[in-house]
């Protein structure tokens, strides 16, 4: 009787300790599932100010060429002034 008695204790126990396991493996799945929704967002942000910052590089680069063609068509205006002189 008393062997009896140990053994549905320890089942009780055993049955407790399954029980935490799976309310564990539930929160840990809810978190898994929130980081991986978090590094979607994270990995979307990022390639959206990627297209942006290229965009806006694109733009300075192509500003950068038209006032490079300003320089050289003022220059060469100065040159042709000079030898006119």
């Amino acid at each position: 009787m008393d062997e009896l008695q140990l053994l549905r204790a320890r089942v009780g126990e055993l049955e407790q300790r399954v029980e935490h396991l799976r309310v564990s493996r539930r929160v840990l799945m809810n978190l898994l599932e929130k980081v991986e929704r978090e590094k979607v967002a994270l990995v979307h942000r990022l390639e959206k100010e990627n297209v942006r910052l290229q965009r806006d590089n694109t733009r300075f680069a192509k500003w950068i060429f038209s006032k490079n063609r300003e320089i050289v068509e003022l220059q060469e205006k100065m040159e042709s002034s000079v030898q006119k002189a």
